[in-house]
């Protein structure tokens, strides 16, 4: 089993939320729910027993400049960092296509999720855990 950091605070996490952050995660369990036949997610046990270094997908909400259509959705990898009581933290492993690069949003962003956000697994190793333990290029805000 691989060591999880540490980290000197671990109650409470904020989620991102689509109008202060500009993106937001949507519920995986949900989408699993509407389509059970079509719309696979891992085991709950799976979701819930992640490592640092493993890599999980997720569906992000992103806020975008078009009239038409403000909120882009991405199917996005993030590597697992740490477990915190409440849930994960990981890095974004992905740019996203609907907007142009951002301090804010961006491959390398610490962000926080639940096992109900995560949509598929792949399991890490040696250089996925070094990657998922270096500095984020912007850490989530800590409760």
């Amino acid at each position: 089993m691989l060591p999880f950091p540490l980290r000197s605070k671990t109650d409470g996490m904020r989620e991102p939320d689509l109008q202060i952050d500009g993106w937001c995660l949507e519920d995986g369990e949900a989408y699993h729910a509407n389509a059970p036949t079509t719309f696979w997610i891992p085991e709950l046990k799976d979701r819930e027993n992640l490592q640092p270094g493993d890599l999980v997908k997720l569906i992000f909400q992103i806020s975008v400049d078009n009239p038409d259509e403000p909120v882009a959705i991405e199917r996005m990898w993030v590597l697992v960092r740490e477990r915190q009581p409440t849930g994960f933290f990981g890095l974004l492993d992905n740019d996203p296509s609907s907007i142009g690069e951002n301090d804010e949003f961006w491959s390398g962003i610490e962000l926080p999720f639940q096992p109900r956000h995560v949509i598929d697994i792949a399991r890490g190793d040696s250089n996925t855990l070094a990657l998922a333990l270096r500095e984020p290029r912007r850490d989530w805000p800590r409760n």
